[in-house]
């Protein structure tokens, strides 16, 4: 594949429709989760402009941090502490309107005003981690983003 992008689309489905072959494409053949979680961020940021994109990986009952694209961040979350921990611990998506709503929030950037957080699970259904985005912009997630940023996670195989 070409180490470019294409970006099209209008709509934000319209724009996952078109990015999820290309994801797809920049997966297929490798085996290294760490490259694959890092082409992913860079293709997420690049193509939505999000702030912040990033994974925590589960390791020693703390999510720590992995491959991310933008500002410096918190480098260890607990277990039901902010939006990532408590993704982890309730084993759910969570999409986060205003940060500065959600009781707990962790504030690694004052820019983030939204943020949606996924739990990752492997092939034995365990959580190994979570895939966190954080917008500059108040309200900036859905049940869309959801839905196609849960498909990019299963294009991983992590």
């Amino acid at each position: 594949m070409a180490e470019e992008l294409q970006i099209s689309g209008h709509s934000k489905e319209e724009k996952y429709h078109s990015l999820l072959p290309q994801i797809q494409a920049l997966v297929d053949g490798e085996v290294d989760m760490v490259a694959n979680m890092a082409n992913t961020c860079a293709a997420l940021k690049q193509y939505f402009q999000f702030l912040w994109v990033g994974f925590y990986l589960v390791k020693e009952n703390q999510l720590v941090l992995g491959p991310f694209q933008g500002p410096i961040a918190c480098t260890r979350i607990h277990k039901g502490k902010g939006v990532c921990g408590t993704s982890w611990a309730k084993a759910e998506v969570i999409i986060v309107d205003d940060v500065e709503q959600f009781p707990g929030h962790i504030a690694c950037s004052l820019s983030s005003k939204s943020e949606i957080v996924l739990p990752i699970y492997n092939s034995s259904k365990e959580i190994i981690g979570v895939l966190d985005i954080d917008s500059d912009q108040l309200g900036s997630f859905d049940l869309i983003d959801a839905n196609y940023l849960q498909q990019i996670i299963q294009l991983l195989k992590l």
